[in-house]
């Protein structure tokens, strides 16, 4: 068994390897046949080559802010409202997370012509605010889902204990449910960070200027009519993969806790 899913790992890092392989080959030598593994001579040149054939640092700042907003924004409102299905009581509770769940089902280039009349409408065209400003308002119907499911798996005593001390509502989430729920937390982080980072329709959409380009717009900015350059390529793609693979290494303790307890409950 060990072996078999030692040789399914290998193959599914092959594309991983070939793009930093051919990251660092010689420009003009990337595509050769059969291709090349182990480039000779190996060209480091080629990275700091990337940020001063293209603003990179631009398309970096940009995916940044993006994603910093974005996340910030789905983490809070997301889990209020999942905090709100799961553990207040009010008069057509479940019609609404009915109506929720149902968004989901909306393909995405049903909304795509509505809400770009109101971005232009509100003038936000060509700036970063459509890429995640709509993350402050509900964080998307899977991410509430999520904190639902985990909410409802924490203990009611906990709420109750609240009120006897006179905690509100938003005290309760505040300061006893949220800090006990890292796990979902962290997998939700986790989910809207690897969104946005890799985003491409939504950029691709609202920005005109290269000065607001995101990183998964700007790789395209290396292709020309005239010219393909791809080692500059390979490695802005190599840069842009590192991070995700860096947070899944360091969170996946707490993403696949907050995965399996969110769906475990039963109520």
């Amino acid at each position: 068994m060990y072996l078999l899913l030692t040789a399914l790992s290998a193959v599914l890092l092959l594309p991983l390897m070939y793009m930093f392989s051919t990251s660092l080959q010689v420009p003009g030598k990337e595509l050769s046949v059969p291709p090349k593994w182990f480039p000779a001579p190996i060209m480091w040149r080629n990275y700091p080559d990337t940020f001063s054939v293209r603003p990179f640092h631009l398309y970096l700042r940009n995916t940044l802010i993006v994603v910093v907003g974005a996340a910030s924004g789905t983490l809070l409102t997301a889990s209020m409202a999942g905090y709100a299905f799961a553990r207040l009581r009010f008069t057509g509770r479940s019609v609404l997370f009915g109506i929720t769940l149902m968004t989901m089902m909306l393909p995405y280039i049903v909304t795509m012509i509505p809400t770009f009349i109101i971005f232009r409408s509100l003038g936000w065209i060509n700036t970063l605010y459509p890429l995640f400003v709509p993350a402050w308002f509900g964080g998307g119907a899977f991410n509430i889902f999520l904190f639902r499911q985990f909410f409802m798996t924490l203990p009611y005593e906990l709420d109750e204990a609240a009120r006897i001390d006179g905690a509100g509502f938003f005290r309760i989430y505040a300061r006893v449910l949220a800090p006990i729920s890292q796990p979902v937390f962290a997998t939700v982080a986790i989910f809207s960070f690897i969104s946005h980072w890799n985003e491409f329709m939504g950029p691709l959409i609202y920005l005109n200027s290269r000065h607001w380009f995101t990183l998964a717009l700007g790789l395209q900015t290396f292709r020309s009519e005239y010219e393909v350059r791809w080692a500059n390529i390979m490695v802005a793609s190599t840069l842009m993969t590192v991070p995700c693979l860096l947070v899944f290494f360091f969170f996946q303790r707490y993403f696949l806790r907050g995965v399996v307890m969110s769906g475990i409950s039963g109520r």
